[in-house]
């Protein structure tokens, strides 16, 4: 098989699986690769984390903390989407980590490109409880080989071609003489004749192992993802400033179907530079297979804005397209409110300290863990009161009690989280329906028979969300907190500076 023909087939299961992503973009994160879940494994509260490997296949890492309960064993299962249960190899059992009461790790080989699921398995005196984690499994590195390392297997390889020859000679020269007999000059220049026919026969050997070597290695390189190449702009349309994203990218039909996740087929977030002073949080409408629409309110302010676009496609695969837009200022008289009432914008800088006035009197608290750090896993906590400083009574906002977006000064990092982390509730939905044989098409669409997401905006204490995660890296971010109160969404702004 060629090297060109290697190179279109990788990139086709790129493209197919949802496979891998390059520089800063991993799936559905910007620059933050790591994978939280916080929710039940039947009576057990878990919070779970995956980390991903950065080449496939590789060995992911998977921490289990279960706070409380009488438990005997976890196990942890990789299960690739379209396999399911039946086609996943065994699970392996996690192992309680020494000097810290309550985790469990194991690690786990991902082989193949595509969306992924963990399935954590809780066995103890209270029962047996199931969560499903999706992951995605995506390549975004190759890895180089250590120095020491390549000279010893340069070495190895160089006693193997003069062992070779070695052979060869003796083979000719004195392998058919009976024992003890000396071999006469004529087999010893016949023995160098055919060490000397070798050496070309094992360079073109080598030569050939080299060249698969390469192929290997390119079909590896068109596997690194990359999200498909789209274009965003922004026009006035009969008064209205209108944004428009187009996916360019020839391979884009290659893919699975969008489906939604907590009811739309796409969730944008526009950050304004450099100031990062205005946020909106809007969902485009699909115009065809290739293009969204999103009509701006005229509240948005001018300017340059990152654009972060969330998607969550039928394998359970997530994608975040980013771009980048220049916003004219709107002209007057335009509408200020949004086509679809869960768009929600704020505009005006955040706040350094911890407590945050929201736009109807009430207020946001950060509970600020002191010890934030990269690398470090942490539980970001808010706390709203109204302005009598009670509790306040929060709704869900679109089936969760919270969403919040984190996103680093300089753009390279951005995640979109809920309180049951960062993985799409959606696609997990969607993989407990393929455990159960349970997954039927209308209209074309997946039919998802799981319960809404309301579930888990109950059991929280009143006023208060909380999200697990880890900051990737340090330096100085920004976090967004919305909740919504009497048919109103806020936000609330924070800066946070990460060691």
């Amino acid at each position: 098989m060629s090297a060109a023909i290697l190179r279109r087939l990788g990139r086709r299961l790129a493209a197919t699986f949802g496979a891998a992503a390059a520089l800063v973009l991993l799936a559905a994160h910007v620059g933050s690769p790591n994978v939280f879940y916080q929710g039940n494994a039947g009576p057990y509260p878990v919070r779970v984390v995956v980390r991903p490997p950065g080449v496939i296949p590789g060995l992911a890492e998977i921490s289990v903390r279960i706070p409380s309960g009488d438990v005997r064993r976890v196990t942890v299962q990789p299960v690739r989407w379209d396999l399911g249960t039946k086609g996943a190899p065994r699970a392996d059992e996690a192992l309680p980590v020494a000097g810290e009461a309550r985790l469990w790790s194991a690690e786990l080989w991902f082989m193949d490109f595509g969306s992924y699921s963990v399935r954590v398995a809780v066995e103890g005196a209270e029962g047996n409880g199931v969560v499903i984690v999706p992951v995605p499994a995506v390549a975004t590195q190759t890895l180089g080989m250590k120095r020491g390392m390549a000279i010893g297997l340069a070495g190895l390889g160089l006693f193997l071609f003069v062992g070779a020859l070695t052979i060869v000679g003796a083979a000719v020269r004195e392998s058919v003489l009976p024992p003890g007999e000396v071999p006469d000059e004529k087999r010893r220049r016949r023995a160098w004749i055919a060490r000397a026919v070798a050496v070309p026969v094992l360079a073109l050997a080598l030569l050939g192992g080299s060249r698969w070597w390469d192929a290997e290695d390119a079909a590896y390189a068109e596997n690194l993802y990359e999200e498909p190449q789209t274009e965003a702009a922004v026009a006035v349309q009969g008064g209205t400033r209108v944004l428009t994203l187009s996916i360019t990218d020839s391979l884009w039909h290659y893919s699975t179907p969008l489906m939604p996740d907590h009811g739309k087929l796409m969730h944008m977030f526009l950050v304004r530079e450099p100031a990062l002073d205005a946020f909106a949080h809007v969902h485009p409408v699909k115009t065809d297979s290739l293009g969204f629409r999103q009509s701006l309110p005229a509240d948005l302010p001018a300017g340059t804005y990152r654009v972060y676009a969330d998607v969550v496609h039928e394998s359970g695969f997530p994608r975040t397209f980013v771009e980048k837009v220049t916003i004219p200022a709107a002209l007057q008289g335009a509408a200020a409110a949004s086509a679809d009432a869960d768009d929600s914008w704020r505009v005006g800088g955040s706040v350094a300290g911890n407590a945050a006035r929201l736009e109807d009197g009430s207020t946001m608290t950060w509970e600020r863990d002191p010890r934030l750090a990269a690398g470090r896993e942490t539980t970001l906590r808010f706390r709203v009161t109204d302005p009598s400083g009670a509790p306040a009574a929060l709704q869900p906002y679109m089936g969760m009690l919270s969403h919040a977006a984190v996103s680093r000064d300089d753009g390279s990092v951005f995640v979109h989280l809920h309180p049951a982390g960062s993985v799409s509730t959606t696609a997990q939905q969607v993989f407990a329906q393929r455990e159960r044989g349970d997954t039927t098409r209308a209209n074309g669409r997946l039919v998802i028979r799981e319960p809404g997401h309301a579930m888990h905006a109950a059991g929280a204490e009143p006023g208060l969300v909380s999200f697990p995660y880890e900051f990737p890296k340090a330096g100085r971010y920004r976090v967004w907190v919305q909740v919504k109160r009497d048919g109103r969404v806020l936000t609330g702004a924070f800066d946070a500076d990460v060691r």
